[in-house]
């Protein structure tokens, strides 16, 4: 059927489906994605794409998993649905707690689950709160996040997030949020200066912040460790040690978002261990359950979770949670992926074909007269397009130089996510191949001589 047709499954999708993250009279058609296999999607006609984002950034293990599914099905044929409210809880959810602490990146005590990565930041945010009313300091609850940092988009998730779409007719951020500069040193270096002295001026811009509205009222930090939606930004040399620094010096919390870097993606099982951060609060989703059921965590660390457990006895409950915290299904599955990432030893798998992609990416472009950098991580990787690369000058952000790029790149196959500063992202499933990097590799560079000669032409 022509997508463009009325009676298209687009066209029933746009009559009654609001689409996240999308104009919706932009006039851009909709991939309807009917099966998945390995790396690949495939569209209503039958045409396969490499999926070269991981879907958003989750779908580790790919599109098609066995295990997975029998999983969620013997778990649906023993106990499909629980809750772990007042008192009830139900195997998968205490086994999973076990493990989770058991890998996690610094020494952590208790698990709270949630369905998304929203989700868990938003709670995070709660409990840094509840944490400092326990412990008698009412004041302590300013939150601070980066520019270009994404933690989600709930009111406070997206509060604490630093990208202007997600705050504009939203009317976040709320109060008691603020933002540092990005840790991007292509853009925000001042001229000549060095990694190691761009990351003392964050970590002075933070130690000036938590000084001008004062150390007992700022309450803690969120950080990814290499910001995912904001752009693959892998912060400077010396950066997390000094940024860290501060941090301890005011009593200030660190929670590290690893959302998008956790199980595997950087090269590391923790984004934290690649860019070395050493959290009190740890968030993950995503990959956690190779994306097939959603499911998020948060993990503590003892300190606070000794001062939020007496306060809940003082109250009575630790009076928050969804009704799917846990869920017996969602949480089989994750169990069974993160046995999956054991057993092909999933970090090792990056490590080894991680290069391949970050060198490859660097031999193609880095050199390429639209591409001021490449950089990344394990499979976390961003080229970015630029109109002059020696003063780092982005194109004019009405021309949409990085959303067509996009485009062309799933025209020609591969589907890429473009973001901030027409960076375009390349996170693949952790299961790719190097074959199949270069395949991706070789769609990139096909779809930028595309972008150049349009743009030559004046047609973009």
């Amino acid at each position: 059927m022509d997508i463009r047709s009325p009676n298209s499954n687009a066209a029933r999708g746009r009559a009654h489906v609001i689409y996240p993250s999308y104009d919706p009279l932009s006039g851009i058609e909709h991939l309807v994605a009917v099966k998945g296999d390995g790396i690949r999607v495939y569209d209503e006609e039958g045409r396969s794409y490499i999926e070269a984002v991981a879907g958003l950034w989750c779908a580790s293990l790919g599109f098609k998993n066995e295990r997975l599914a029998r999983a969620a099905y013997n778990q649906m044929q023993t106990l499909p649905f629980y809750h772990a409210f007042a008192g009830k809880t139900h195997l998968p959810i205490i086994d999973l707690a076990e493990k989770l602490i058991s890998l996690a990146p610094s020494p952590m005590d208790k698990v709270y689950f949630a369905n998304s990565g929203s989700e868990a930041n938003d709670t995070a945010i709660k409990i840094v709160w509840y944490y400092n009313n326990a412990r008698g300091k009412p004041d302590k609850k300013k939150i601070i996040g980066r520019v270009r940092g994404y933690h989600g988009i709930t009111l406070a998730a997206a509060s604490v997030t630093g990208q202007a779409l997600n705050h504009r007719s939203f009317d976040v951020p709320l109060a008691r949020f603020y933002h540092v500069m990005c840790p991007d040193h292509y853009h925000n270096a001042l001229p000549g200066e060095s990694e190691e002295d761009f990351a003392t001026r964050c970590a002075d811009e933070l130690e000036n912040l938590v000084l001008r509205e004062g150390p007992d009222t700022v309450a803690a930090m969120f950080m990814e460790p290499i910001l995912g939606g904001g752009g693959v930004i892998v912060p400077p040399r010396t950066y997390s040690e000094k940024m860290q620094a501060v941090l301890r010096r005011y009593d200030v919390l660190l929670v590290a978002d690893e959302v998008i870097c956790g199980f595997g993606r950087t090269g590391n099982y923790w984004g934290s261990q690649t860019v070395e951060l050493k959290p009190d609060i740890v968030t993950c989703a995503k990959a956690l359950s190779a994306a097939f059921l959603p499911i998020s965590a948060l993990m503590i660390s003892k300190p606070i979770a000794d001062w939020v457990i007496e306060e809940a006895h003082k109250i009575g409950a630790f009076a928050s949670g969804f009704t799917y915290s846990g869920h017996p299904t969602c949480a089989a599955v994750a169990l069974e992926a993160l046995k999956i990432y054991d057993e092909i030893d999933i970090v090792g798998h990056v490590q080894s074909v991680g290069g391949a992609l970050q060198e490859g990416l660097r031999a193609r472009f880095a050199d390429h007269p639209l591409i001021g950098q490449v950089r990344g991580a394990g499979l976390m990787s961003a080229i970015e397009i630029v109109a002059d690369k020696k003063e780092h000058a982005n194109f004019a952000s009405e021309r949409k130089i990085g959303p067509k790029m996009q485009q062309i790149c799933q025209d020609n196959g591969v589907i890429v996510r473009a973001s901030p500063n027409d960076s375009i992202a390349v996170c693949p499933p952790l299961i790719i191949t190097r074959d199949e990097i270069g395949e991706v590799i070789d769609v990139l560079a096909q779809s930028l001589d595309t972008l150049a000669s349009g743009i030559s032409k004046g047609e973009f």
